[in-house]
């Protein structure tokens, strides 16, 4: 008798988790519709990206309480696209481990995705002071580059997200110090370049082109990038290397032209021809890709100045 009661008691038990489990689960994401109500769908994931999800999620089933397997959880449905389900994933781990710098990094990042900058800087900001006092790491890359090897760390990426919002915000100063943090945050050649083009995107933006100029010093013409070319192209544009025309990009949007898309555009704006920058900022948002650095900044400055 009392086994049977036992039985019936776990049974309940399991009818009561299922049902939470199933309460607590996120409605997928099939389009996002941005602040100029421009409405995409969700781009249809590879088999490969589902499949790296699908193992990601059975990992942190399996080990709920390892911190590492829940951050690949999240950036594995964040890669799908689906930003929401991805914060909750974060926000879910930050109740359990709340002094993790990287759970802080990673839903900081999505809530940019989402357009919510005021939560993501305040992630950030708590993700910078978490790490205050602690050696830097090399983040494993989630979409590794051709030569699969990783070129950003965990200081670097809090940093330059958290100058994103900022820039994202129309904070330019606090944009410019988050930015010259994540500069400081690691020597490689890929790290300089990302930093230096807000960097230098900054005070230009600021009224302040010779401090701009003096910002580029750590631009070479012999040094190699392993990832960030636009940026670096960006660079060379700054100083006068190569002329703009030369970066005009054509083709489907993506985060790599859209970065040059931006900077060029902006690069107008700030040279006075505010007719071609609005020209290549409507091009690239007319794109697809519509959670890329180059089209969300486009979109901020749309906002800021041609919408009115």
């Amino acid at each position: 008798m009392r086994f049977i009661l036992m039985l019936c008691c776990l049974s309940i038990l399991f009818a009561c988790t299922q049902k939470q489990e199933k309460k607590e689960e996120i409605e997928k994401e099939t389009s996002f519709t941005t602040p100029l109500g421009k409405t995409y769908e969700i781009p249809q994931p590879s088999e490969k990206s589902i499949a790296q999800y699908n193992e990601a999620k059975a990992t942190y089933l399996a080990n709920p309480e390892d911190v590492e397997a829940l951050i690949w959880y999240g950036r594995r449905a964040a890669y799908l696209g689906q930003y929401q389900e991805a914060i909750s994933i974060y926000s879910k781990g930050i109740e359990k481990f709340p002094q993790d710098p990287r759970l802080y990094r990673h839903r900081g990042h999505r809530y940019i995705s989402i357009r919510e900058y005021d939560q993501a800087i305040a992630d950030l900001e708590k993700a910078a002071e978490l790490i205050q006092g602690t050696t830097n790491e090399i983040e494993p890359d989630g979409m590794p580059n051709a030569l699969n090897i990783p070129v950003s760390t965990l200081h670097g990426n809090i940093y330059y997200h958290l100058g994103l919002a900022y820039y994202l915000k129309q904070n330019y100063q606090k944009a410019f110090e988050a930015y010259l943090k994540c500069r400081e945050s690691g020597s490689n050649y890929d790290n300089i370049v990302s930093s230096t083009h807000w960097l230098y995107m900054i005070q230009q933006r600021m009224g302040n082109p010779e401090k701009a100029d003096s910002l580029l010093a750590p631009i070479h013409k012999d040094s190699t990038v392993i990832e960030n070319q636009s940026y670096a192209d960006l660079c060379r544009l700054y100083k006068g290397w190569i002329p703009v025309d030369s970066l005009i990009q054509t083709g489907p949007g993506n985060p790599s032209n859209d970065a040059i898309r931006y900077g060029v555009a902006n690069w107008y704006l700030y040279h006075g021809d505010t007719a071609q920058a609005r020209l290549l900022m409507e091009e690239l948002l007319d794109s697809q890709a519509f959670s890329s650095f180059g089209y969300l900044a486009a979109e901020s400055d749309w906002i800021q100045f041609f919408e009115k």
